[in-house]
């Protein structure tokens, strides 16, 4: 490049970066955007996990009391940029969970048919009686705010998938590992589990396209209510 190219280009990206932020180029908002996001997701999940340490504790003693395993459950899932993490929840299964899912799988073809399209079940014949009611309360998730300090989530976005679902993603895939998976997000305010997975997908792709801080804020207003009402919870 010329000298003279240089001493064009010099000028511009000084003017550029002396913009208010809603005028500089499209890049640079979403870098902005994505440094308010972070500092956002590690301070509310470092708050949170301080305020809701004595229900976290009394969660666990249930769980352990209840058949005497682990209180958490780490399933591998995909983040950002199709990385593997280890995704946090409190253990709403029993023990013998597999076993368990593979038995009713092979007496129900109806349950069979739902698996294979949704990797759920409405009548899972896997959770435990406190899990029913940490699941309908979403109780189960608080220990993803761990994910969340660690980097590995965030406060809105997609929720996290597996291995197996990424072909359900199709072409969107590219777009869903853009971005951090969320502990709460437009899926969840928008009926979870009683839309179809392509419903799904669209929602996922329609929040990584238009995100924004603002955005972020109305789904988590949108969540509170969405929690107590537990449509789509299971």
């Amino acid at each position: 490049m010329s000298d003279q190219n240089l001493s064009l280009i010099g000028p511009r990206l000084k003017r550029a970066s002396l913009l208010p932020l809603g005028m500089r180029p499209f890049g640079a908002r979403r870098a902005a955007d994505r440094v308010v996001k972070r500092g956002f997701d590690l301070s509310t999940a470092l708050i949170a996990l301080a305020l809701l340490l004595p229900l976290l504790v009394l969660v666990a003693l249930a769980i352990w009391m209840a058949d005497g395993g682990s209180p958490f459950y780490s399933h591998r899932r995909l983040g950002r940029a199709q990385k593997n993490f280890g995704c946090l929840k409190f253990r709403t299964m029993r023990l013998d969970s597999q076993e368990a899912l593979a038995r009713h799988l092979a007496e129900n073809p109806a349950a069979l048919a739902e698996w294979t399209l949704t990797r759920k079940l409405k009548d899972d014949p896997r959770i435990t009686p406190i899990g029913q009611v940490l699941r309908k309360s979403s109780l189960d998730e608080l220990p993803q705010l761990i994910n969340i300090v660690r980097g590995e989530m965030s406060i809105v976005g997609p929720r996290p998938i597996v291995d197996a679902e990424i072909e359900k993603y199709g072409d969107a895939a590219s777009d869903y590992f853009t971005v951090r998976p969320g502990l709460t997000g437009a899926w969840q305010v928008s009926g979870r589990s009683d839309t179809s997975y392509a419903e799904r997908v669209r929602l996922d792709r329609q929040y990584v396209a238009s995100q924004s801080f603002t955005g972020d804020i109305l789904i988590i207003l949108r969540t509170i209510p969405a929690v107590f009402m537990v449509k789509g919870s299971y």
